[in-house]
């Protein structure tokens, strides 16, 4: 059946970029109507706080409500994902990506230890990233790290003649830079550009003329000012052999969509360590902040419980429909077939895909017809193809005797190394940022709790416990407080190469619980991203050196983990950043792009296709930022087309 109302606008999901267009196009007045496969938003988050506290795993998706007749988390087995009407790719899974009873993306089956050196051998990797299909999208566990790219980032090719020509973006550095302060208007972003410059004049970053963040920077930890004293002074190669120079690393406190002064309404960040999986007090910005602005303007309405099924198409290339799923009951009772739902299609002048690079690219994979055969925006081929994160080294380690950082305080990270994100070695390895983390060695060796039962069982599990002893009372809280307040950890994340066989395609037969296809991925590293890993670990061990820290990584009891291989003959593990990018590229080639440099389908006149899906890079960014301001120029598109 069509809903009754012809729309200005439908939008498939009401994540970053949905929330956003909905906003600047119902403020001027068009009629716009969301579709989201999650629940309602809340009107308090109260339950999602008590869910988070009592999880025994704290892990992104541990906020959200317990599925029904699920097994409480973390205890497997997990939901089959063949029952669920909105099934997503969660931390837990990755314990057994394996199993598509328990694993809702089809992963490449790989090796138990796969094994990688200098031949450039490529293996097969399950992808280690997760995502969110809930009322809001995936913000509701971001970070809230706020960066820009740099300009070579949207100029690889010409630049570093690197990855083809399709990797250059279609947008100019100065197109971007007002979209950016209108995206850190957004958010709320707290920086200093004074702050920045150093960074800045390193790697080429650019601020307007008299720029000014809307607010104040968050202050940094006693774990940042540890490094950056400790460091001072220091250089690393640049890992790359046509590079000679020596590259100066430094901290930078980094910019965050956190309030550092009251803003939108919202409280002043009070450092709860918790920013993932939820900010308790929401002084983080996410997309239900701007979600409700849209709201707000009364020209918006969301249909919540509402999976796109198909793009539909006249044979022309209009765009006529989104055909979708409205359910009731989001897991199947005592059944094997679909779940109860009802099947609808929304009309519109214009349409937006906004969901998740992943579900955007699985829609339109889903959406053949005869005018259509390899499904919607296809015609290049590029549909789900280019799959993409910020590939990410772990190492963790203890400062000296006597010199405590004290972790566990404060937001998840204030402050990172990011003069190593751009240099002439990116013609030959992944450039990397390094986040430095206030969390101890939670995200390492999950603590507090494994170095607290390691003294109390007399296990070693964490590795600071050799002698394995047992202790107690005044003993074991003089142990903890020494060794626990000493513990950080600095995590690399990699730019990657855009390989158009990484990617996404539809799984022949599995399905979820609406009957629709589950993603099938193929995932690979190559050497040039292979690269950065090894200048990665080298650079690690430099700073560990410098401050005269015990490093502590170690992946020799890995090998069942996802992600885990051998490289050049040391364990390693690759963990994914979440940040999930490239299943439908922008460029102006339409043989070798899927949308315009306005997210506009060179294949359907009415029909834009929106998110971090469209990036032709990865960058050295976290994403988040970007999308917004190249949500901001989508809205703009549209909005000209309307008129």
């Amino acid at each position: 059946m069509s809903d009754e109302t012809t729309y200005d606008v439908v939008i498939v999901g009401a994540g970053v970029v949905g929330a956003l267009m909905a906003y600047q196009l119902g403020n001027v007045g068009k009629k716009v109507l969301l579709l989201d496969g999650g629940a309602e938003v809340p009107d308090s988050r109260a339950a999602y706080l008590e869910n988070f506290y009592l999880a025994t795993a704290k892990t992104p998706e541990a906020p959200y409500p317990a599925l029904p007749n699920s097994p409480p988390l973390p205890l497997f087995p997990l939901p089959d994902p063949a029952l669920d009407t909105s099934p997503r790719a969660t931390v837990l899974q990755l314990g057994v990506w394996k199993d598509p009873s328990q694993s809702y993306l089809i992963q490449p089956q790989t090796p138990s230890s796969p094994s990688i050196d200098r031949t450039g051998t490529i293996r097969k990797l399950p992808f280690a990233s997760t995502y969110e299909r809930v009322g809001g999208g995936t913000t509701w566990h971001w970070l809230g790290t706020s960066l820009r790219n740099v300009p070579d980032d949207l100029t690889m090719y010409s630049t570093y003649k690197v990855f083809g020509p399709g990797a250059d973006w279609p947008i100019t550095y100065a197109e971007l830079q007002p979209l950016y302060a209108l995206a850190e208007a957004e958010i709320g972003v707290s920086a200093s550009v004074e702050q920045q410059q150093p960074l800045a004049a390193a790697i080429g970053l650019t601020f307007p003329e008299g720029y000014s963040f809307p607010l104040n920077p968050i202050p940094t930890s006693l774990v940042d000012q540890a490094i950056s004293t400790g460091i001072s002074g220091l250089s690393v190669p640049s890992g790359s052999p046509i590079d000679p120079k020596l590259y100066d690393i430094f901290v930078t406190p980094t910019p965050a969509g956190r309030n550092s002064q009251p803003y939108q309404g919202r409280r002043v960040c009070a450092g709860n360590t918790n920013c993932i999986p939820i900010c308790p007090i929401q002084a983080k910005w996410d997309a239900t902040v701007t979600l409700a602005k849209a709201l707000n303007t009364g020209n918006v309405t969301v249909s919540y419980n509402s999976v796109a099924s198909e793009v539909q198409a006249a044979a022309t290339g209009t765009i006529t429909g989104i055909q979708y799923l409205v359910y009731h009951d989001q897991i199947a009772k005592g059944s094997t077939g679909p779940v109860a739902h009802q099947v609808k299609v929304a009309k519109g002048k214009t349409y937006v895909l906004a969901a998740h690079a992943m579900e955007n690219a699985k829609l339109l994979l889903m959406s053949k017809s005869s005018h259509f055969p390899a499904g919607i925006a296809n015609k290049s081929d590029q549909v789900g193809r280019n799959l993409m994160d910020h590939v990410l080294l772990l190492t963790w380690a203890l400062m000296p005797e006597g010199q405590p950082v004290f972790p566990y305080r404060g937001p998840l990270t204030t402050a990172g190394i990011e003069s190593l994100r751009n240099g002439e070695f990116r013609r030959t390895r992944s450039a990397f940022r390094i986040e430095i983390g206030n969390e101890g060695w939670n995200f390492s060796a999950g603590d507090p709790y494994t170095t607290v039962n390691d003294f109390i069982m007399g296990t070693n599990i964490s590795q600071l416990n050799p002698k394995q002893q047992r202790l107690g009372g005044l003993a074991l809280v003089n142990k903890l407080n020494d060794v626990m307040t000493r513990q950080f950890r600095l995590a690399f994340l990699m730019d990657q190469t855009p390989d158009p066989e990484n990617r996404i395609t539809l799984h022949p037969t599995l399905k979820d619980g609406l009957g629709l296809p589950r993603p099938q991925i193929t995932y690979s590293l190559d050497e040039y991203t292979l690269n950065g890993f090894r200048a990665a670990r080298e650079v690690s061990s430099a700073i560990y050196a410098r401050l005269g820290a015990t490093d502590f990584t170690n992946y020799t009891n890995a090998a069942t983990q996802p992600g885990y291989f051998v490289l050049d003959g040391e364990p390693c593990q690759m963990f994914g950043a979440g940040h999930v990018v490239g299943t439908h590229r922008m460029g102006t080639n339409p043989t070798t792009s899927v949308v315009d440099a306005n997210q506009r389908a060179h294949d359907h006149p009415n029909l834009w296709i929106a998110g971090s899906g469209s990036f032709p890079t990865v960058a050295t960014a976290n994403p988040t930022l970007t999308l917004l301001a190249i949500a901001f120029k989508a809205a703009d598109s549209v909005l000209a087309s309307l008129s």
